[in-house]
């Protein structure tokens, strides 16, 4: 008998994983393959649609080659947020490059909208700050650069690429969350905002039909690598995928995730405009009804770890991590990794990396301690003006790679004094994406359901001295300074 169970695609900004989730939460199975990323110019970011596509396609592969007895009742994305593409409707061929979240290229665009007054409006609207990060100003460039002459274009972040291409080419839709990060969706209204696609200049008949996260979009064909007729049930942003994976579904449970970059999140009763420094956004849609939730993106997180690591001549990023425990502080050193500038709660993008504290005294394993402090101290950043907004944090859970690691979770528990609790699953916003997938098609019932397959490991309490983690935050906060000062 064919057992069944949900596939899964998180299509991440430098791998595509695809996972068969069965029943009773398990991972029956997966697969990966590599999306290669290019800088054509300094602080530019792109990638290549159909390499996507065919990472996409290579994954799903590889996945059910790896399950041959599951029958796959359902389908659910989860996907890199902020990257955007533009392709011809009527022969589906890319129409430029996907600009990547990490892109800075229209950061004078950006700065030039801030300087004629508009940031107000659009975070009223949108919950969203003016920034190189957000698609709106990404559009523009694309539609002036690499439209060419096409009259027919849609538009569409990497979930609506993949139903296009998942669908045989007959849907351009998206969901709720994704729809939220363009900063051309209006949160309170849950609709397209007329105002600011005239603001952007976007037409709004190129944009995607906006549809709940857990819906039937349509279903497969053509794809050559799974069969005909999958219900396409979920589309959600990787980090919304996380929040949902962890069963936050109570206002001030929230999660971090680690990666390139890391998102901060945690869900709120209602539409709130976001306090300076964080976002707000939507963190999926169920039944036309929208959860919210406040977020705080970091745009230089475990990426510093192979830059650093190479920098003191390292072989691997396990041989920092081992370096950087060797010691028990930094020695006073700071590195605060605004390679790309930095995101939530500054939004500065012009500020730039920069080491302070050096010494004589100052060795190989004081520069490794500094850039593993940077991913925790950035997070404590982004937690303090969270928790002072909501009013309450409760369960705070951690996932991605780094969160598999004890020493560096220690540091992300003592930095913002609040207990974690890691995720014993790997891939949490596929996981996500699955469930979401699985309650559209009724292969689970309800949020119930659900959250009897959350699985969590014992909480990780704080335990750094009050004395000790002060002096490290007015440390760290000056040299955050001082790089802001480099904008």
């Amino acid at each position: 008998m064919r057992t069944g169970a949900v596939l899964a695609i998180d299509e991440g900004t430098t791998n595509c994983k695809a996972i068969l989730v069965g029943h009773d939460g398990r991972v029956l199975a997966s697969g990966s393959s590599p999306v290669p990323i290019r800088h054509p110019k300094a602080g530019w970011v792109e990638q290549d649609a159909c390499e996507i596509w065919s990472a996409t396609r290579s994954a799903v592969k590889d996945c059910l080659s790896n399950a041959a007895d599951a029958e796959i009742v359902a389908l659910g994305i989860s996907n890199q947020r902020e990257s955007i593409l533009i392709w011809d409707r009527r022969t589906g061929a890319p129409l430029g490059p996907v600009i990547t979240w990490q892109c800075r290229r229209t950061a004078p665009e950006c700065a030039a909208l801030r300087g004629a007054g508009h940031e107000p409006g659009v975070i009223a609207r949108t919950g969203l700050p003016i920034d190189p990060l957000f698609p709106a100003t990404k559009i523009g460039w694309l539609l002036r650069e690499a439209a060419q002459s096409s009259p027919d274009i849609c538009i569409g972040t990497v979930d609506s690429w993949l139903i296009w291409n998942l669908s045989g080419r007959a849907l351009h839709e998206t969901d709720r969350s994704n729809a939220a990060r363009t900063q051309l969706f209006n949160l309170a209204d849950g609709a397209w905002d007329d105002a600011l696609c005239e603001l952007f200049g976007v037409d709004r008949a190129m944009l995607p039909t906006v549809r709940d996260s857990a819906h039937v979009f349509g279903t497969t064909r053509d794809t050559g690598v799974m069969p005909d007729g999958i219900p396409i049930a979920s589309a959600i942003g990787d980090s919304h995928a996380a929040l949902f994976s962890h069963g936050a579904f109570t206002p001030g449970d929230g999660k971090v995730t680690f990666g390139t970059g890391s998102s901060v999140m945690t869900a709120v009763a209602d539409y709130i405009s976001p306090p300076k420094g964080i976002t707000t956004t939507i963190a999926w849609s169920l039944g036309g009804v929208s959860t919210f939730a406040f977020e705080g993106n970091i745009l230089t997180s475990a990426s510093v770890f192979p830059w650093t690591a190479e920098l003191l001549g390292l072989n691997s990023v396990e041989e920092l991590l081992t370096l950087a425990e060797s010691v028990e502080d930094s020695g006073g050193v700071s590195l605060v990794p605004a390679h790309v500038g930095l995101g939530a709660p500054h939004w500065v993008s012009e500020a730039r990396g920069l080491v302070t504290g050096l010494s004589f005294a100052s060795g190989r394993a004081h520069l490794a301690r500094a850039a593993t402090e940077s991913m925790a101290l950035q997070v404590a950043d982004v937690f303090t003006v969270m928790a002072g907004a909501a009013g309450h944090i409760g369960r705070l859970s951690v996932d991605g790679g780094p969160s598999r690691n004890r020493f560096l979770m220690q540091m992300v528990a003592d930095y913002i004094a609040h207990p974690i609790v890691p995720c014993r699953q790997a891939e949490a916003s596929a996981l996500g994406a699955a469930h979401l997938a699985g309650l559209a098609v009724g292969f689970w019932a309800d949020l119930h359901a659900l959250s009897a397959l959350v699985q969590h490991d014992l909480a990780i309490p704080p335990r750094m001295p009050d004395a000790r983690r002060e002096e490290d935050l007015k440390r760290w906060r000056g040299a955050v300074a001082r790089a802001l000062q480099t904008g």
